[in-house]
């Protein structure tokens, strides 16, 4: 069994158990562009010196407030830390706004040192989904350059060009590879709600997009699974109201009754969305950013994820400069989507797997 650190092994009994005797508090954060709330997790009686986090999360309705985020900060704080949560109205919107990021990490590094709540040592930074290749980016911002320890990526993307196909088909490798699984539709909404529109001759684009945005914000608040058959009469309903003609480019991303996409078609327009993103949000492709991180970045993914491809995260490393500090670590015991628990054996010899990278998480800062 490798070795595990005291902060992971109480890390891990507050994450089984739940923690006790800490101090949880709203603050707001100014962002510089807009006010925004965040949530301070500490230890009771916690000393000034301690250990701080900041927490990025992914693209949810419920944003800082996800039942499963909630709980991992709260472990994270037990292992004798002071964890921060800033809200990000973007991304608990569905718009995915990259640039804002730095902004957020920057707010947030703000009011732990004007509250006290942590040292002037450097932080740590953890981004889940969608913000972890962009937490792992804030670690070259200038501005931020002497105050990120080192990052924590949970499910992160690198590749944008194999991200689209792996979300619109489920397509595994390079193009034209044989290799598929089912994808959890719910990134392809999100993606197709943002960037539709600005693909060229794509007719019922806009009306398209306002209907997956509807869709995504529905299943998005919700705990069941997006491609549970709850979702069926509300998929229904939506293309129902939208012109004939335009159904067909519905039906890439919500096929009705949970049929399989046209994979030829929805390969083509996973091109056309990551060149639509990159023309409209250029940082959404994180290369460049991460070739300047010269801080520690552990990188971890579920084995099992159906939204963003578990081979995404050698990418990340490898993205990295050769001599700045890095891991990957792939478990079962994370994912995205909500999956069905592991067998007992399984879960005992999956658990020093990621009790060991927890080690190495924790003892970033």
């Amino acid at each position: 069994m490798p070795w595990i650190s005291r902060r992971a092994i109480r890390y891990a009994r507050a994450w089984l158990r739940g923690p006790v005797d800490f101090l949880e508090e709203e603050v707001v954060l100014d962002r510089q562009d807009v006010s925004v709330p965040a949530t301070v997790v500490r230890p009771a009686g916690a000393r000034a010196d301690l250990p701080a986090w900041i927490v990025l999360h992914g693209m949810t309705p419920t944003g800082r407030c996800h039942e499963q985020l909630t709980r991992f900060t709260r472990a994270l704080m037990s292992s004798g830390a002071v964890v921060i949560v800033p809200e990000v109205p973007e991304w608990r919107a569905l718009r995915l706004a990259p640039h804002v990021a730095n902004l957020t990490v920057r707010a947030a590094l703000r009011g732990l040192r004007e509250g006290s709540w942590a040292a002037s040592r450097p932080v740590g930074v953890v981004g889940f989904s969608f913000s972890a290749p962009h937490a792992i980016a804030t670690a070259a911002d200038p501005e931020l350059a002497g105050d990120v320890a080192g990052v924590v990526s949970f499910g992160g993307y690198c590749d944008l060009d194999s991200t689209m196909r792996f979300l619109m088909s489920g397509a595994e490798g390079e193009p034209g590879d044989a290799a598929r699984v089912t994808p959890d539709p719910y990134g392809r909404w999100i993606v197709g709600a943002n960037y539709l529109p600005a693909v060229p001759g794509i007719a019922g684009g806009r009306e398209v997009a306002a209907a997956l945005a509807r869709l995504a914000i529905h299943v998005g608040g919700l705990t069941i699974p997006s491609w549970d058959v709850t979702y069926r009469p509300i998929i229904a309903e939506l293309r129902g109201g939208l012109p004939p003609e335009h159904r067909y480019l519905f039906d890439l991303f919500a096929p009705p009754s949970g049929a399989a996409p046209d994979v030829p078609a929805a390969d083509e327009l996973a091109a056309r969305l990551a060149e639509a993103a990159r023309a409209v949000d250029p940082e959404l492709d994180p290369v460049d950013s991460l070739g300047r991180v010269r801080r520690p970045v552990h990188i971890l993914h579920g084995r099992d994820d159906r939204l963003i491809d578990r081979a995404e995260a050698p990418k990340l490393r490898d993205a990295l400069p050769p001599d700045t500090w890095s891991r990957v670590t792939i478990t079962r015991l994370f994912g995205h989507s909500s999956q069905v628990p592991l067998p007992l054996l399984r879960a005992l010899h999956e658990v020093p797997r990621f009790s060991s990278a927890l080690s190495a998480v924790l003892d970033v800062p």
